[in-house]
């Protein structure tokens, strides 16, 4: 049955008639603030509502238009089988059609994918996983390196510009504390963003310097995610304000990460967050990692706390989103809550199972887990899927990429992060470097050896494909460990990995 509290045009769209190809019936209408979406089948018709929120202003047909265009533009990007054309529709009398020169309104056309694809209902059934992880990393990854910045979006990189959604943020949610919000943990989160941005410009600065400030998505979380037809798409970015999609790109990645945190999906998180850094090799970028989980909780708090000021909202439907809110509130909170940082540093030749060992302790720990491999690769320059020739490997780039490795690891522990220096560390020197930089900065420092027979080494070496690590059994067959000194044997920890893991990972973690 038609609602005839929509607009004409929309009760019209509701219609099988309207629409100059078959569609499945009923047509469906979903709603939001903003738009009007009809789901006919094939295609879905998004048309903007004639809305003004300072924000966001579609309030006139010219805006409307523009803000169409630029949805259809900006979402090329991530999702470009999904985005067909904008379309014209025109108006008669009182009969309303895609065809004609008088436009009355414009909508956004799509292919309609199935809504069982989305991120967020692959999480309802329990079929997110680690692989699919890996995939939207490196798909994130690839659209943040291909996105575009200028001087006019670095600007956007600037403290002023920055903090002012921050602020604004605590200003429109002081009504609810003592509600889903409490005093404490309002004061504290505060304190936390006041803090950072007064003590870091410096690290703001570098991120503008080094065009981390780019034309992001805005709105990535789950349900602006599908996977169809074996492809990852990033749908529905944000096309009406700058300063949302002009970004850090740890904005993006940090409202992944939220909703998963959010949904209790926590190793969900740290597989993609590692997996995203590795790609990109924007590890510095972590440090900015806590504030940006902390904005997008913030603001999804907030904005469920509206619904509890909304006269129209039935009792049941408030209690509920006051649960919610105070949740989104609390990891707020939680993800700028102090943390002690430390590092750990992986042991063993090629093939013995150091990067298997460190991917499952960074997923119990919520560690960084940062390969020698990848930042090798980064600092020569080469693609992570490229194999390096021989000027790759001469002592030179070795020192340099270990050096760079302690070098990020002890930022990234001096910042509060679990980091797990994933390289060979053969040599005592390397080894005993980096115990005397942790122990300088008074962090904590474990070695992890991994071990396993020569053969198994070997057979191992011979059956990897499709990992960024460059070592055959030619190299394998160079090596050799150089022995624990009496200084270092009480940092080990042997891990036998030929045998099974979980009980020996356990066993560090509990340490």
């Amino acid at each position: 049955m038609t609602d005839f509290t929509l607009p004409l045009l929309i009760q019209r769209m509701c219609q099988p008639g309207f629409y100059p190809h078959p569609v499945t019936e009923p047509i469906q209408l979903i709603q939001t603030h903003v738009s009007y979406v009809l789901l006919t089948g094939d295609y879905a018709y998004k048309v903007k509502k004639p809305v003004n929120f300072g924000f966001l202003d579609y309030s006139t047909l010219e805006k409307r238009h523009h803000f169409c265009q630029e949805e259809l533009r900006l979402n090329q990007r991530g999702a470009a089988p999904l985005y067909v054309e904008v379309v014209t529709i025109s108006q008669t009398g009182d009969t309303y059609s895609l065809e004609g020169d008088n436009p009355v309104e414009y909508a956004v056309k799509m292919v309609q994918f199935p809504q069982d694809t989305l991120l967020s209902a692959l999480y309802d059934r329990g079929e997110l996983s680690d692989t699919l992880m890996q995939e939207l990393a490196t798909t994130v990854a690839a659209f943040h390196l291909a996105a575009e910045t200028n001087d006019h979006i670095r600007s956007y990189g600037q403290v002023s510009q920055i903090r002012q959604a921050f602020d604004e943020n605590y200003e429109q949610t002081t009504g609810f504390i003592g509600g889903p919000q409490t005093q404490s943990q309002f004061d504290e989160t505060k304190a936390y963003t006041d803090h950072f941005f007064a003590t870091q410009s410096e690290l703001f600065h570098q991120r503008v310097e080094q065009n981390w400030i780019r034309a992001g998505h805005g709105d990535l979380h789950l349900n602006n995610i599908c996977y169809w037809q074996n492809q990852l798409y990033l749908f529905d970015c944000i096309e009406f304000n700058e300063p949302f999609r002009y970004v850090d790109v740890m904005y993006d990645v940090g409202f992944v990460v939220m909703d998963l945190l959010a949904k209790d999906c926590a190793p969900f998180a740290n597989t993609f967050l590692n997996h995203y850094v590795e790609r990109t090799g924007d590890w510095l970028g972590l440090q900015l990692l806590p504030l940006y989980i902390s904005r997008q909780a913030y603001v999804r708090a907030k904005v469920t706390s509206f619904l509890l000021a909304d006269s129209a909202i039935d009792t049941d439907t408030k209690r509920q989103a006051e649960a919610t809110a105070a949740g989104y509130y609390r990891l707020a909170w939680a993800a700028v809550q102090p943390k002690s940082g430390r590092l750990m540093l992986m042991a063993g030749l090629s093939g013995a199972g150091k990067s298997t060992t460190a991917r499952a302790v960074a997923r119990q720990l919520d560690g960084i887990h940062l390969r020698s491999d990848a930042v090798r690769k980064h600092l020569a320059g080469i693609s992570l899927d490229q194999r390096g020739d021989s000027s790759l490997y001469t002592p030179a780039m070795s020192q340099a990429t270990y050096d760079r490795l302690l070098a990020l690891g002890l930022t990234l522990a001096k910042a509060g992060f679990t980091v797990i220096l994933d390289a060979k560390y053969d040599r005592a020197a390397f080894r005993q470097t980096a115990i005397a930089a942790a122990q300088a900065a008074n962090l904590p420092i474990t070695l992890l050896h991994c071990t396993a027979p020569p053969a198994v080494l070997e057979a191992r070496l011979a059956a990897r494909s499709g990992d960024i690590a460059d070592a055959t059994v030619a190299v394998l067959q160079q090596q050799h460990m150089e022995p624990f000194t009496t200084t270092e044997q009480p940092l080990v920890q042997t891990i036998d990995t030929t045998d099974d893991l979980a009980p020996q990972i356990a066993a560090i973690v509990g340490a």
